[in-house]
């Protein structure tokens, strides 16, 4: 039986099984939830009462200069520098090859002053080809949305409110193409800030980031618009306010990542299953609690009903969620029964009645509203990779094959001299340094592919091992396969964290890469996926969020879902 994180109080409940939770179509059909990394960030900034403050807002009439947002914790004070340009439209593009931006930005550590304000300014525009420092913790980029930017300006100008169907429609007035932050291109190596209380958990500095540039967006196209006509001029009513976060374009780069940090996904899956097992092991429920979960699937449906898509596999899983969460609806208005282990009962309905769509946004339901089971897990997602590293040469080959047997068992099963199921390789690109797929049998590029696919790896080792008559250690064997040390190494780490590995073909023809966007994109926080290709996604950050001025005023964390609308 897998045992979660900490111990539950109360009757346990076992973890749903690697074999179950670590398949390519589940992974790529998970939601947003309490321990998504934008939601712990907000947490965090309310429960520490952080203030924020725009010190510099020196921006004309075409959105040229330079605006700096400060954060200020009970400890630090962190500054988002931007950069606003005049972008010629034909020079606007979502492609990381592309090398001018609307509005570029650095999250600074601490509080610029006006020679790291100029030093900024000669560089970050530049983004890859400028110079940062480690006093830099993220560096990134943004384009504005082609068909909102301009229209939410003139009706301001105008004295007029955007069109709610066109702010519905597209979510965002502003789109970052990329945020780099662990040390790339520069800026400060995560070890250096890791043990800083706010950034414990993964990737809260490139929340931090992107949260900031969303007051940017706004109190860019609000500036622009009294520019334009001070004595008419309006800002935005916050209703509408709320319904505009953060576009997001994401490509292949950002797909490796969960299978290159095993132990690191194996916590984040951990912690996510945990939360799970703790609600389901609930024994009981209120009638309160039941109201408010009838109305969270209220809102989930307008969620669903206003998700914006043009990609057929997209639609069509859009559709099926739609339906499940009329099911849903139907089930708890009327056939469940809340007696003993009520959210348990219902998770088993899921099971039994939902696809996988419908099934793991029912498991992000089941945890928005038991704060007291999930939020200190957020703790606990984060890790020492360096800990996980070394090799135990010292383990027998019997204890390895073992681990093959168990956790790649899937691997052990393939023919992998099929060409559909080694059709694709891993590869890192020449111009931009970004990872990406190729087709193998179509293109020169063998040579270059990088470790990314542990099923077959796995497999060529068990069969290696299967051969070998010497020493039965992991280190006699590997000093005879050197080319081995990788994936014994993955091995070793999954056979120690049950969460740790795919149990899926990395490199098959039919392989989505999009499922391992969705994955780490639902962990960031991400809504509205819109796949553009199976290689590049289109989301939304921040939407329904409170902005900075209003964490202390609104219910900070019931944000994530629309709300319903008001009745007369």
């Amino acid at each position: 039986m897998l045992k979660e994180v900490n111990t539950v109080t109360g009757p346990e409940m076992p973890l749903r099984t690697p074999e179950t939770v670590m398949r390519l179509a589940r992974l790529g059909s998970f939601h947003q939830s309490r321990l998504s990394f934008m939601r712990i960030l907000l947490r965090r900034a309310w429960r520490d009462r952080w203030q924020f403050k725009r010190p510099v807002f020196d921006i004309d009439e075409r959105g040229v200069g330079v605006a700096v947002y400060t954060a200020h914790g009970p400890e630090r004070t962190y500054s988002l520098v931007c950069f606003g340009h005049n972008l010629p439209p034909d020079q606007r593009s979502d492609r990381v090859i592309a090398t001018a931006w609307d509005a570029t930005f650095a999250l600074y550590d601490g509080l610029p002053d006006s020679e790291d304000i100029a030093r900024l300014s000669n560089n970050v525009p530049k983004q890859e080809a400028g110079r940062v420092s480690e006093s830099e913790i993220t560096l990134s980029r943004a384009n504005r949305s082609v068909r909102l930017f301009e229209h939410v300006v003139d009706r301001l100008a105008s004295g007029q409110q955007p069109d709610r169907g066109m702010i519905e429609s597209v979510g965002y007035l502003m789109r970052t193409t990329a945020v780099y932050g662990s040390g790339k291109f520069g800026v400060v190596d995560r070890e250096a800030i890791s043990d800083r209380p706010e950034f414990s958990a993964p990737f809260q500095a490139e929340m931090l980031t992107v949260y900031l540039i969303r007051a940017f967006s706004l109190d860019l196209v609000e500036k622009m618009a009294r520019a334009r006509a001070p004595d008419a001029a309006v800002q935005i009513v916050p209703e509408l306010r709320r319904r505009l976060g953060v576009g997001n374009s994401t490509g292949l780069g950002l797909a490796p990542f969960i299978v290159n940090h095993p132990a690191l996904f194996n916590n984040w899956i951990n912690c996510r299953e945990t939360a799970l097992a703790r609600v389901r092991a609930k024994r009981h429920c209120t009638d309160t609690e039941i109201a408010t979960f009838r109305t969270l699937v209220a809102r989930t449906r307008i969620n669903a009903d206003l998700w914006q898509t043009a990609h057929n596999l997209q639609l069509k899983k859009v559709a099926q969620l739609t339906s499940d969460l009329r099911k849903l609806d139907a089930y708890i208005a009327s056939d469940f029964v809340a007696e003993t282990e009520p959210w348990d009962q219902l998770y088993r309905w899921g099971e039994a009645n939902l696809a996988l769509e419908g099934l793991e946004q029912l498991v992000s339901l089941l945890l928005e509203h038991h704060s007291d089971s999930v939020d200190e897990l957020a703790d606990h997602m984060s890790v020492d990779e360096n800990a996980e590293f070394a090799i135990d040469g010292a383990m027998s080959l019997k204890q390895l094959t073992d681990i093959i047997e168990d956790v790649y068992a899937f691997a052990l099963e393939i023919d992998w001299s099929k060409p559909d199921n080694c059709a694709r390789a891993w590869y890192v690109s020449e111009e931009k340094l970004e990872p990406r797929l190729g087709e193998r049998f179509e293109e020169p590029i063998e040579a270059y592919e990088q470790p990314l696919s542990p099923g077959r790896d796995a497999a060529l080792m068990y069969r290696d091992i299967l051969s070998w008559t010497g020493e039965e250690s992991v280190a006699a064997f590997l000093l005879q396969y050197p080319e081995h040390r990788h994936i014994a190494r993955r091995a070793q780490i999954a056979g120690r964290l049950p969460y740790a590995e795919i149990r899926d073909n990395t490199i098959a023809a039919e392989m989505l890469p999009i499922d391992l966007l969705r994955c780490k994109l639902s962990f960031f926080g991400a809504t509205h996926f819109d796949p553009r290709s199976d290689r590049w996604v289109r989301i939304n950050m921040f939407r329904n969020a409170p902005f900075p001025d209003e964490l202390s005023e609104v219910n900070f964390d019931d944000w994530s879902y629309p709300p319903l609308p008001k009745t007369a």
